[in-house]
């Protein structure tokens, strides 16, 4: 991949919502966009990543961001999407997923220009977010990656 495929990839921002909020990822790390699939409970696991799905022959664990931004637990509905995505942890590629109410659609965005955002105004933890993008009249919420899937946070973290 060229030098310039690489940055116009970075500012693909794939748009989600949890509880009615625009949350972004970038399209780099997105793997698939699958119909949700019941997790396969793991004994003694970690309420962050409580089980596993099957992806093509690959064990995925299903990690549990609503815990992590503080959200009520997920509610089953028509539009939920599993965003499965490859991520870095400890130095190795690894596939996790996670439920996504909706996936809307792919925006590109200068992520240069990102605004913060407000402590007063949200009520995540700021470790997770990257911060906002500007969307038509909302705003879009980009998390950082590289704090919300560490498998373990410390207790003021998490």
């Amino acid at each position: 991949m060229t030098q310039s495929a690489n940055l116009d990839e970075a500012n693909m921002i794939l748009v989600f919502r949890l509880e009615g909020e625009a949350f972004g990822v970038s399209v780099g790390i997105v793997h698939e966009i699958l119909d949700p699939l019941d997790p396969t409970p793991v004994p003694n696991a970690d309420p962050f990543a409580p089980g596993v799905i099957n992806v093509r022959g690959v064990v995925v664990p299903v990690v549990n961001i609503r815990r992590r931004l503080g959200m009520s637990a997920e509610q089953s509905c028509d539009t939920a999407r599993m965003i499965v995505l490859e991520h870095t942890i400890d130095g190795s590629p690894t596939k996790l997923a996670f439920l996504a109410d909706a996936v809307e659609q792919v925006v590109e965005a200068d992520v240069t220009t990102l605004e913060k955002v407000p402590d007063l105004g949200a009520s995540w933890p700021q470790t997770f977010l990257k911060g906002a993008l500007r969307r038509e009249e909302e705003m879009v919420i980009l998390l950082e990656t590289e704090t919300l899937f560490v498998p373990c946070l410390p207790a003021s973290a998490a």
